[in-house]
Formats: C-alpha cells, sequence, structure tokens
C-alpha cells in the first residue's frame, strides 16, 4: 500500500449485506486526494480495512456515506468508536443523506454505558462532542481543500441516495449504488476515475439461488442497480480516464472471472477496465 500517495482503496466490493467464505467484504472505499484522506461509504470490515490500508484511525476526518442500506453503513458507528479508543481527539464530519442522525443517535444510545465508563475512567472527549453530521440532498459539499458535490441517484425504493464527485488535482467520482441513471454521465464528465456499481445479468440466478431468494429479490436487482454494460455507457458519455467497478452483484464466484467482467464493460466503453477487489489500491 501506498500510503500519502494519491489514491483509490476499494476497501470491499461485494454488493449486499451478507458475508460467506471465502468472500469480498460490503461496500466502503478510501479515498486520498491532495492530503485529505475521506471514508466513502462503511459496510462491515471497514475498520480493520483501513487499518490494513495504512490510515491511522486517529486521523480520521471525512466521511461520505451514499445511502442507508446495511451494507453502507453498517459500521459507521464501530469504525468511529474504535477510532475514538484509539486515540481519536479531533472532529470527525459525516456527510450523507437525511436519517443518518437518527443511526447515530441509536448508536450512541446502544454505547452509552462503554462511552461513560471510557469518559470517567480514561478521562476521554465524550464521543457525541467530537462527531457532527451534515444532511445533504445534493449540490455543494464543504470539504476543506477540495471541490466535492453530491448528486441523487435513482436506487429504489431508496429515496436519498447519492453520489460524490471529488475534484482537486484529481477527480474521481463514485457513483452509489444506482439503477442506470444517464445524468450521472454529466456529474462524471472528464473524471479521472469513476467508481461505479455494476451487476453481471448472468449473475442474478446465482444471487437468487445462494439468498433464497424469489421473484422481488429478482425485481429489486433489476430496478435497483446497474448492469456492467451500462456502466460502460455511464462512463463512455462522461469521457472518463478509467472505470473501476465496485459494488459486485455477484462477487466471488468462480463461474465469473474477471476477464468476463471487463468484456461486458469493453462493449460499451473503450477506455481500462478495472474490477473491483478488497484492498486494491487504484494511483491516481
Amino acid at each position: 500500500m501506498t500510503a500519502g500517495a494519491n489514491r483509490l482503496v476499494t476497501l470491499g466490493v461485494k454488493g449486499g449485506p451478507a458475508v460467506r467464505a471465502p468472500g469480498a467484504m460490503p461496500t466502503a472505499t478510501l479515498l486520498e486526494l491532495d492530503g485529505q484522506s475521506i471514508v466513502i461509504d462503511c459496510g462491515l470490515g471497514v475498520t480493520a480495512a483501513l487499518v490494513a490500508a495504512g490510515l491511522d484511525l486517529r486521523r480520521l476526518a471525512t466521511i461520505c456515506i451514499t445511502h442507508l442500506h446495511s451494507d453502507h453503513i453498517l459500521e459507521l458507528g464501530p469504525l468511529i468508536h474504535t477510532a475514538w479508543v484509539t486515540g481519536l481527539k479531533t472532529p470527525v464530519t459525516i456527510y450523507g443523506p437525511e436519517g443518518l442522525s437518527d443511526y447515530w443517535a441509536g448508536f450512541l444510545q446502544s454505547m452509552a454505558y462503554d462511552s461513560a465508563t471510557r469518559v470517567e475512567d480514561e478521562g476521554r472527549l465524550p464521543l457525541p462532542d467530537l462527531v457532527r453530521i451534515v444532511p445533504l440532498t445534493g449540490g455543494p459539499v464543504p470539504i476543506a481543500g477540495l471541490r466535492v458535490t453530491a448528486l441523487r441517484v435513482s436506487h429504489p425504493p431508496v429515496d436519498h441516495a447519492l453520489a460524490f464527485r471529488f475534484d482537486g488535482t484529481r477527480s474521481v467520482v463514485c457513483s452509489g449504488d444506482t439503477a442506470y441513471f444517464p445524468p450521472l454521465a454529466d456529474f462524471a464528465r472528464g473524471a479521472d476515475v469513476l467508481l461505479h456499481e455494476a451487476m453481471l445479468p448472468e449473475g442474478i440466478e446465482v444471487i437468487l439461488q445462494k439468498t433464497g431468494g424469489g421473484e422481488a429479490l429478482r425485481a429489486h436487482l433489476v430496478a435497483s442497480h446497474t448492469t456492467v454494460d451500462d456502466a460502460g455507457r455511464i462512463a463512455a458519455a462522461a469521457g472518463v480516464g478509467k472505470l473501476v467497478l465496485n459494488h459486485l452483484v455477484p462477487v466471488d464466484d468462480p463461474r465469473f472471472t474477471d476477464d468476463m467482467w471487463r468484456a461486458r464493460a469493453a462493449r460499451t466503453f473503450a477506455g481500462p477496465v478495472l474490477v473491483g477487489r478488497d484492498g486494491m489500491e487504484v494511483l491516481l
């Protein structure tokens, strides 16, 4: 890992909250750009993955959440709490959709005994005093040192799902979870890297078999997510430098190789395509 460089690290690339062995972990990403370290989504496993990527948890400062599905926020509270007991003493700001405040209040309540004990017994600053939540519906995101913008995307039945664009010396766009959404191409115009969710249509039956899901799950997957071909279409229309496939559905199934994913993306996008893997580093 190249800590300190401009880089994107796909900490967890699995679409959906289930965890199977051996397999990828749910969605989380680290963006380090122009001296800023930004965590994007906090699926299960994010804390250990950040440490493995070389981030000192005491430096945790900025988190962006795309939406409130559990594979994107389940470890948000535990990440911040673990950073706090590791020695975090500086503010953490969380940007994301409406509803984050309810999640955070519930987490604080669940850890009230432990947190109060550590404040009294160990002299720590009260954890609620360190955390600020900024609700977003779209538009500019006030992160110092970068130009950051949020775009509301289509991820039914979730009302508030966001994509993020980060502009500094390099430009990175994270689609979040979204159905095929052509306005995202304008949002991502000219970016160096587009991190976009991707679903392999022929893998839907595999997902249904593994989960025991029926037609309702099939309808959700089709209505709420973007096929790898359509992710390529967004990348091509935006003219991005590189497409990184993320939030993979399905993932870690030997029937679907990286070459298959890349071949499907190449039908619609002529540029470089990377298939995300847990802990994969993309230098910017």
